[in-house]
């Protein structure tokens, strides 16, 4: 494939979504999600952005840097999402703020284990779908697994959905979690004055651990650095001065189209997006439940009955049953895929990277089928995934965020060591 064709081919795509989106989609809601999907999805590939790295390329490399940059986003978008929560009804919203319990904590050491394994997530897995088939194909069957098998547990056990902690907002919308500015009704702002405040706070404690770790990796010769972040470092124009007339050279379509984006630029943008897809769908961002109804509508066209899927699953069958572009998230995730293949595929760089790892070793392959087991059984005990437990609860001003954050860290190394161990 000519480098000219993966630019006709990008084209192609985006006016096949937008006409797909317009002219079959069944809602104009729909279709939003498609965009938002797309939105994110371009986002993340052309800022080299993931929240699987932020654990492993700390431990890894001894870069913190993404961790550092998700702080940003996560400040930014709840400060943000304070434009249309306040002075509004907030049990007409769908808040992430998830129940405090055993599940909560569990579920995040799970989630950061298989995270480790497989070197993506809920949402990165949908990236990757565009760039790394192989992994991110075995690790999406088995996270497709681990979600459904979880159903059960997360339907029935009260140790998933009972809170240790709740608030006056979370007995109402009926979460039982804690709601940070239920906390500081005394503030003069609704309680979001301190809610943003407090999420400062945590923000600055993490980037601040961030870089003492990072230093001391730094200090002991143990620091190598991230390959992407070393890419986006070398579009810097105090780093490339040498390079500025051979930029200037590439024309107006390396700039627009192939050039990479900062993180932070990333950050921004992602920011932007959630809370535009707040104020419509008065819902935030989540990922990791239809991987579930996928599996099981894959079960129902090899011959098992919806009333089985039911029993087995201990909720209602329609999720199942839906047409699959009728469900909103389904869409959106298909959305995400599409917008990484688009920025793989403007940048010429499809070709690249799908050749770069086609092929993959038995071992891996077991490895990454472990690490999506995991993450998607994980999900069903923490209530969500990276966006669905750990940025929608953050930037919904929920505590079930901060605390899924430490035992998805501890998660996370605890699976970079047994992978050291074992030579992954």
């Amino acid at each position: 494939m000519t480098k000219k064709l993966e630019i006709y081919l990008s084209g192609i795509l985006v006016l096949f979504i937008l006409l797909f989106g317009r002219f079959y989609l069944k809602t104009d809601i729909l279709f939003f999600r498609l965009l938002v999907g797309v939105g994110l999805g371009y986002v993340l590939t052309r800022a080299y952005m993931g929240f699987a790295g932020s654990v492993n390329r700390a431990y890894i490399t001894g870069s913190t840097r993404l961790m550092k940059t998700l702080m940003l986003m996560f400040f930014i978008t709840a400060l943000f999402s304070t434009a249309v929560l306040f002075n509004a009804d907030v049990t007409t919203f769908d808040l992430w703020v998830n129940p405090i319990n055993a599940g909560l904590i569990l579920g995040g050491i799970l989630f950061g284990f298989g995270m480790s394994f497989s070197c993506c997530c809920a949402s990165g897995v949908l990236t990757d779908l565009a760039s790394s088939l192989p992994r991110a194909f075995i690790t999406l069957v088995f996270f497709c697994l681990g979600v459904f098998i979880g159903f059960p547990v997360q339907n029935s056990q009260d140790w998933i959905n009972n809170s240790w902690f709740s608030t006056e907002t979370g007995e109402k919308i009926g979460t039982k979690g804690v709601y940070f500015p239920d906390l500081f009704k005394f503030d003069g702002m609704q309680g979001y004055l301190g809610a943003i405040l407090v999420t400062g706070i945590f923000c600055f404690i993490v980037v601040w651990i961030s870089n003492y770790y990072e230093n001391k990796r730094k200090a002991e010769g143990s620091y190598v650095g991230y390959f992407s972040e070393k890419i986006q470092d070398l579009e810097n124009k105090k780093v490339i001065e040498k390079n500025e007339k051979k930029e200037k050279n590439q024309g107006y379509y390396y700039n627009l189209f192939v050039k990479p984006w900062s993180m932070k630029t990333g950050a921004f943008v992602i920011s932007g997006i959630f809370v535009l897809l707040m104020g419509i769908t008065r819902a935030g961002w989540g990922a990791s439940t239809p991987y579930g109804f996928w599996f099981g509508k894959a079960l129902m066209f090899f011959g098992v009955s919806p009333d089985s899927i039911e029993s087995f699953t201990k909720m209602s069958s329609k999720p199942f049953v839906l047409p699959f572009f009728e469900h909103p998230i389904t869409v959106q995730n298909i959305g995400i895929f599409l917008g990484a293949l688009i920025y793989l595929l403007s940048a010429k760089l499809f070709v690249k990277t799908f050749s770069a790892e086609f092929k993959i070793s038995p071992k891996l392959g077991i490895f990454y089928a472990i690490g999506g087991l995991c993450m998607g059984f994980g999900t069903r005990l923490a209530n969500g995934c990276n966006v669905g437990a750990l940025y929608t609860p953050i930037a919904n001003f929920s505590l079930s965020g901060w605390i899924f954050l430490v035992f998805l860290v501890v998660g996370g190394v605890l699976g970079n060591k047994l992978s050291k161990k074992v030579g992954i």
